[in-house]
């Protein structure tokens, strides 16, 4: 995924990259995604292994695989902020503002009275997370190394950020202590342990990266099918209107956002388009992973999840056309 920390100083980052920006395939990219989630699906209804097995998946997922996952991409991602401030600034500044708009979804007019605030606070992570696997596979055929080295920096910046804000108002909307819950939560912990470990400037010996690695893979295929077994389209239609509005900020909103972004600090073209990308790709996986060990309703988070990997298949070309107009 990253340069190891003992190449670091052989691959320097370089904002002013002018690289062709090569077109993907949205569909070839998403599919696998969305089967999981269909066999997930499947598997919980027709065969023995109902819920009561995936609750014990999901347990293993948050507390275990998960942590790992994000403990390993953090610490092999090369945050080398002075040389790439402009794109950290833009990163953190495009999810600051998708954060905002996300809380502030139950104050909107036309919405106070239609939005549950139990519900909101288990979704709005929906609008504002991302799957950093479909992510990380766009920015590497888009801009091959380059792409896979800018959008490490990103995820460095953003999700310290994101999973913090995840985790905010699900505990203050369930009156447990915000920063108990935030100080014990295994998915910020594991992203502060890397980002700690990054900027000491260790490293994973291959040994152990090996098995890391291997772990990071389980995580997402477990979480995805978990997710095929949690959902609950009933329950989507009973929170429409808070549904449809994380899902317009996630895949209709958050493009613009970062292309004005883009330009506002005059990114290059690899580092606005990744950007872009970034901001278009499904929302997170582990979404209703998290939502669910809270205490909340993790069927209608699963079923956002879903259904923002169907809207992305709009989204991501809309990224790419955005991008393109700065590269042009």
């Amino acid at each position: 995924m990253c340069t190891p920390a003992s190449d670091r100083g052989h691959r320097p980052y370089s904002q002013r990259s002018a690289d062709t920006i090569t077109r993907v395939n949205t569909a070839q990219l998403l599919i696998p995604d969305f089967l999981l989630i269909a066999c997930g699906a499947l598997i919980c209804r027709y065969t023995a292994l109902n819920q009561s097995v995936w609750e014990k998946v999901e347990q293993l997922v948050y507390w275990f695989l998960f942590p790992v996952l994000l403990f390993t991409s953090v610490l092999r991602s090369p945050l080398d902020l002075r040389a790439a401030s402009q794109l950290g600034m833009a990163a953190i500044c495009t999810g600051a503002l998708m954060i905002a708009l996300a809380y502030l979804l139950p104050k909107l007019p036309g919405l106070k009275t239609r939005i549950d605030l139990r519900e909101h606070a288990a979704s709005a992570q929906v609008a504002f997370r991302f799957n950093s696997f479909v992510a990380l596979a766009v920015a590497e055929r888009m801009a091959g190394a380059q792409g896979l080295l800018t959008l490490a920096l990103i995820i460095g910046c953003c999700v310290p950020m994101f999973n913090a804000a995840a985790v905010w108002p699900m505990a203050r909307a369930s009156g447990q202590g915000v920063w108990r819950e935030l100080s014990r939560n295994p998915l910020i912990l594991s992203t502060a342990g890397g980002l700690i470990c990054n900027l000491a400037g260790l490293s994973m010996p291959d040994w152990l990266a090996t098995s890391a690695n291997r772990i990071g893979a389980s995580a997402i295929v477990l979480g995805l099918l978990a997710a095929g077994a949690a959902m609950r389209f009933d329950k989507l239609w009973a929170a429409r209107s808070l549904g449809v509005s994380v899902l317009v900020l996630r895949h209709a909103v958050t493009p613009f956002v970062a292309f004005g972004f883009a330009l506002a600090f005059g990114l290059g073209a690899t580092q606005a388009a990744v950007l872009i990308v970034f901001a278009s790709v499904p929302t997170a996986s582990s979404c209703h992973v998290l939502a669910n060990r809270m205490g909340y309703d993790g069927g209608l988070v699963a079923g956002l999840v879903t259904l923002s990997t169907v809207w992305s298949l709009a989204s991501l070309p809309l990224g790419f056309w955005l991008a393109r107009m700065i590269a042009a």
